[in-house]
């Protein structure tokens, strides 16, 4: 059984800066998984950099509430929603609430680094 708790994982900064704290990693964790798992964080009037992946990315909201882009569409979205990114789509969030907006962020296959371009925009 493999156990972690948030609190256990180092907090970083994102490229599309959001607060990010990852969970699962099949490279660094003894998971027999596809997929990593994140909780990330955005503070009220924030947004993310606009950024594509290379892999499908699918986020949960927590809480609080915005607005989610994806490539030519955009979507207010709160804590309970799912949202289903496609690979190579355009995609940032908008936390036009007051308060922040966590959200778990799912990658298939796993997130890694050089998969992940910021666009300009």
């Amino acid at each position: 059984m493999l156990v972690k708790h948030l609190a256990d994982c180092p907090e970083i900064t994102a490229a599309d800066n959001t607060r990010l704290r990852e969970l699962l990693h099949p490279a660094r964790d003894s998971a027999d998984i596809r997929y990593s798992l994140a909780l990330a964080r955005l503070e009220p009037g924030a947004k993310s950099k606009p950024h594509k992946l290379a892999q499908a990315e699918v986020y949960y909201l927590v809480q609080g509430s915005g607005v989610m882009h994806v490539a030519d569409e955009s979507c207010p979205v709160r804590a309970g929603d799912a949202v289903y990114i496609p690979p190579g789509a355009v995609q940032w969030l908008d936390n036009n609430g007051t308060e922040p907006i966590e959200f778990a962020c799912i990658v298939d296959p796993p997130w890694t680094p050089e998969a992940e371009d910021l666009v300009s925009g």
